[in-house]
């Protein structure tokens, strides 16, 4: 009798790290013989990486197993990632569920697949509580996009008062710089033109004497990779050295994404955050200062309990007032065992809903201002995709970039593109050569 090679299929929510982590657990699944296929096809097992930052989230997942089990009634569903090991009994209620593995064993599912086969109730695999947490598992993530994601550090010290990663994911800890250039090396010997770092704190990255700038000037010199993007520093941990270094470098783009979460003091101690607004506005000219033309990204959260309709305008004005380019808008939502559900002062959720608006709305004008204060210029453009007769892809200042071409040929290719204008909120270029 023929064996058949069996399928697996996987599913990421949340955020580029966990990308990172599903793409290292599928290559493992790959190495072991099983053919990986979409997850709108019919699969034997399906694995789901989890986020639990919002609400939506947690719902979003109860979505996806559902879909997965009238894809292929008689599959197998692993779930694993922050929900996983913040909820797993939750998980287990869900019936279509059979294996909920925790942050120390998702690496190991293949070996805890036999677990729960001859048996209807689901199984949840957790060795060891998160302050027992200890190493830090190297992951990058290849295939899917043109870019890798490559995950430097795990964890985090910092416990802001809304969020649940610290409880998901334990205490910051680092990966050598040994192997992340190795990896490097590994993503650019694939085709692989950028690079972004993740993490949970990215900007906390420190192994032995080794802290991120260091980081940085090992990766710098990597051949093969012509681009190295930072996903995400804390404002405190974004020196002026790592900007100057930045500054400096042909290969680390000037972009940088930094969290600000709210534009008034009285908030942000709510939040335990570890700056003030006056810091913030600081780092953001430091930034401008040496990188003119920089992408510069703000994550903010509104509807935070004490956060009044005062508060709420104060932080539209700072944002209104920084050089900032677009902005992540998050509603805030309450998520069990933290501080900030316990806060006084909540906001009604269709506050929130329009306080989200109000700043996602300045987002857009935000990067339309900036998108056209760069027409006429020219650009780097790391090409994607190519559809409906425009190629598109990033600036090196985080800009996307629409250019009219007649094939997909230049994908995964980095071009010279002349910025020529705006049309329907799009940034149009022409390539300057081919």
């Amino acid at each position: 009798m023929k064996n058949e090679t069996k399928r697996v299929a996987f599913h990421t929510l949340g955020c580029k790290l966990n990308y990172a982590e599903t793409s290292t657990i599928a290559r493992q699944f790959e190495t072991a013989g099983y053919e990986k296929t979409e997850f709108t096809d019919p699969a034997d097992l399906y694995v789901i990486n989890t986020c639990s930052v919002t609400e939506n989230a947690d719902k979003e997942f109860r979505k996806i197993v559902n879909r997965a089990k009238r894809q292929a009634p008689e599959s197998r569903i692993a779930v694993i990632g922050c929900y996983a090991q913040l909820k797993p009994e939750t998980i287990a209620e869900t019936s279509a569920v059979n294996l909920v593995l925790g942050i120390k064993e998702k690496f190991n599912l293949l070996q805890h697949l036999d677990y729960g086969k001859n048996t209807d109730e689901p199984v949840i695999i957790q060795d060891s509580e998160i302050d027992e947490i200890h190493g830090c598992m190297p992951s990058f993530s290849v295939g899917d996009r043109t870019r890798s994601f490559l995950k430097i550090q795990d964890g985090c010290d910092y416990p802001c008062t809304y969020c649940t990663i610290p409880l998901a994911r334990g205490k910051s800890r680092s990966i050598s710089p040994a192997i992340l250039v190795k990896q490097a090396y590994e993503i650019a010997s694939m085709g692989v033109k950028e690079i972004v770092l993740t993490g949970v704190n990215v900007g906390d990255y420190r192994f032995e004497s080794l802290v991120l700038l260091d980081l940085l000037k090992l990766l710098d010199v990597v051949e093969g990779i012509e681009r190295i993007r930072i996903s995400s520093i804390e404002p405190n941990l974004l020196t002026d050295e790592i900007i100057e270094f930045v500054a400096d470098s042909t290969s680390i783009l000037p972009h940088f994404h930094i969290p600000l979460q709210s534009g008034t003091d009285v908030v942000l101690g709510l939040m335990k955050r570890r700056y003030g607004v006056e810091l913030y506005r600081d780092r953001v000219e430091a930034v401008r200062s040496k990188l003119p033309h920089a992408g510069i990204g703000v994550d903010v959260i509104v509807g935070f309990p004490g956060e009044g309709d005062a508060e709420f305008s104060a932080t539209y004005a700072f944002l209104e007032s920084i050089a900032a380019t677009y902005f992540h808008v998050f509603t805030y939502s309450e998520r069990p065992n933290t501080e900030a559900i316990n806060l006084p002062g909540k906001v009604g959720m269709r506050g929130r809903k329009s306080r989200n608006k109000q700043l996602s709305v300045l987002s857009k004008q935000k990067n339309l201002s900036f998108a056209l204060g760069q027409v006429n210029q020219t650009g780097k453009v790391l090409i994607e995709t190519w559809k409906d007769g425009y190629l598109t892809g990033m600036t090196e200042n985080y800009l996307k970039v629409f250019i009219p071409a007649e094939s997909e040929s230049l994908i995964n290719t980095i071009q010279t593109v002349e910025l020529t204008g705006v049309i329907d909120n799009r940034l149009i270029g022409t390539l300057v050569s081919v």
